[in-house]
Parts: structure tokens; sequence; C-alpha cells
């Protein structure tokens, strides 16, 4: 889903994330910390950690920040250091706040071993890890807020020396979609199940969900719940592993994903397609390209309608190669309705 052009994933490069601990077997489990329960030291010290990399998030330091960083993971820092730079911009002026912390210890685990589970707090909030080594690791979740693009950033650190931390790992997302946030789609999701209209549910939930989930290792009983929310209206039509075809005029169109947008302010559904050779050559007459994304909206539309009170309107972006070559985004007041008998979707 593309939630914003800021939107970064780097993980520590020897976890990987393993689902959601009630969906898996056996897991090895460890122990978790939490704020309340550190010692002042352990607790200060962290916090220091976060706040100091923090700072260099928002000077743009990636030479300094990558001091700092794990060596194994500074190693490989060419992804962190793109993620700080884009994120530097929304962030400069941010008041950046502790929201979380948590001291994780896998000290006494075996190199080499599975899926790490640790359980924290209560209501339990879950961290997920495998193949993670041996050794104590702190993870902090900051909020920027105070400028208009609000972030959300879980920061991963190991244990260097007693109370000394390194950066392992860095995630930033946004706090908000276009003016609102998690628990907002939340709402208004389910108003939308209520009434049967799945596709509207389905994308709402979806953005639900990745506003509220820190980062992708973390779980939660909440969590949970809402992906199931979120599964029980999945459309079977999905362009989810294969494309969906969408057909209008006695044209074609191959569409690889269907995803909420907030690029150009408020929420649009933005619809990629790969076009055949003969469609690439129509878009390059600006005439005739926009009467194609035109009707690939129309298409959408027709099959459904409902989508038109959920978002303001359609993004089309045409793909050759991982690369855009057009694009077309209109209000859904402009763009005409389609005809029963011109437009199909399978």
């Amino acid at each position: 889903m593309q939630m914003t052009p800021i939107r970064n994933f780097i993980l520590f490069v020897l976890m990987l994330f393993a689902g959601m601990p009630w969906l898996l077997g056996p897991a090895r489990a460890a122990t978790c910390t939490t704020e309340a329960q550190m010692t002042a030291a352990q607790r200060d010290s962290l916090a220091q950690a976060a706040r100091k990399l923090a700072g260099l998030v928002q000077q743009g330091n990636v030479a300094a920040a990558k001091a700092d960083t794990l060596p194994v993971v500074a190693a490989n820092f060419d992804g962190i250091a793109a993620s700080i730079t884009a994120l530097h911009p929304s962030i400069a002026q941010a008041s950046v706040v502790i929201y979380d912390m948590y001291a994780l210890d896998a000290s006494t685990e075996p190199a080499g071993g599975g899926q790490t589970d640790f359980y924290c707090g209560s209501p339990v909030v879950v961290f997920n890890f495998t193949g993670l080594p041996p050794g104590k690791y702190g993870v902090v979740i900051l909020h920027a807020t105070g400028v208009p693009k609000p972030q959300q950033i879980a920061l991963i650190f190991a244990e260097a020396s007693p109370d000394q931390w390194q950066l392992a790992g860095f995630v930033s997302k946004p706090m908000l979609l276009a003016g609102h946030d998690g628990l907002w789609y939340w709402t208004q999701g389910r108003a939308y199940a209520q009434k049967n209209m799945n596709w509207d549910a389905w994308f709402y939930l979806q953005t639900a969900v990745d506003l509220l989930n820190p980062a992708d290792y973390v779980s939660s009983p909440n969590l949970g719940k809402l992906q199931q929310e979120e599964e029980k209206v999945r459309p079977s039509a999905l362009p989810a592993g294969q494309p969906m075809t969408l057909t209008r005029n006695g044209q074609s169109y191959s569409v690889t994903a269907l995803s909420p947008s907030a690029e150009f302010g408020p929420l649009d559904l933005e619809i990629n397609y790969s076009p055949t050779a003969s469609q690439v050559a129509i878009l390059r007459d600006p005439v005739a390209a926009r009467q194609q994304a035109v009707a690939i909206m129309q298409a959408l539309l027709l099959q459904h309608p409902e989508l038109r009170q959920a978002f303001h309107g359609l993004w089309v972006q045409a793909s050759q190669n991982n690369a855009a070559i057009y694009s077309l985004e209109l209000p859904m007041n402009q763009i005409a309705p389609a005809t029963a008998q011109a437009a199909t979707a399978h």
C-alpha cells in the first residue's frame, strides 16, 4: 500500500519477521521488560540512545547515525541511510517523544535458533523474530508530531556493553493518512463492513492495520482482532498474486495493484496497471492516453460503485519495466459513469 512517499522498512539484518505468534507453531520464549519495570539506569540509557538517534535523523546526519550503529548493520547501511535522508525533511521541526520502550533479553538463547517471541506487559505486546543472535536488545517507539506529516519510528538497539546501546534496526511509518489516524479508519471500515460494502471496508481496514502497527515484527491481540476483521471482508477479485483484468470498450487492462494513496492530499485509490505494447503506443498521444486511463477508472467503478463513497478520486498509473510511464488523477465527480454492457472485471 502506498501510504506516503516516505514509507521505510529497514530491519535488523539478522532478524526476519516470522508472523503472528498465534498463527505459528512452537517458538522460543525470551524475556521482556517494560519501561515501568526497567531499572533507572537501563531506562535512562535506552531513552538517551533513542533521543540521540532521533536527533541525528532530524538533522539528516547519516554519518553520525552510522557511527552509532551495530557494526554488522553499519556494514550494510545504505538502506538506513536512504531512510534517514527521506525522513529528515518531514520531521526536522517535529516534537519527538518516546511513546513506548521495551528491553528484550535473549542472552541465554542458543545461537542459530528458530523463532524468538517476547511477550511484554499487559495488555500484551509481542515481538516476533527469527534467527535472533543471543544478546540483549531494546525497542523504542517514537512519535514525531507537530508537523504536517507526523511519523512513528520504531528503533531496535543492541546492547554492546552494560547500558550502552547501538542501533540495530530502523522503521518509520506515517501516523496519519489524508488527515486521519488508524482508529478512524478502523471505525469507518467497520461501518462499511456492516453495510456489506466490502471493497471500501477492505481498503479502510487495511489502512488501519498499517497505521496502527509501528513495525511488522510487532503484534498484539488488538491488532490480531483488526486483521481478522480485515480478512473477513477481503474481496476475491483483488490483484493479489495475479493481475486483475478490467475490460472496457473491447479493451482489457491488466491491473497489478490497488492501494489507498494520499499523494495529492485527499484519499484516492491508486490503480496500477501494466499496459500491453499497443496500449503503450496509445499512451504517447495525450488525448488517447487520458481516454485509456478514464476507461480503466470507469470499468472499476462500474463493478464497485461503492468506491465512489469511500475515496475522493482515482489515480491511474501505467508502468512498464517497473517504471511509471503515465499517470492521471481525477476526483470522482469528474469520472463519468460507464454503462453496464461496456465494462467487466475478472
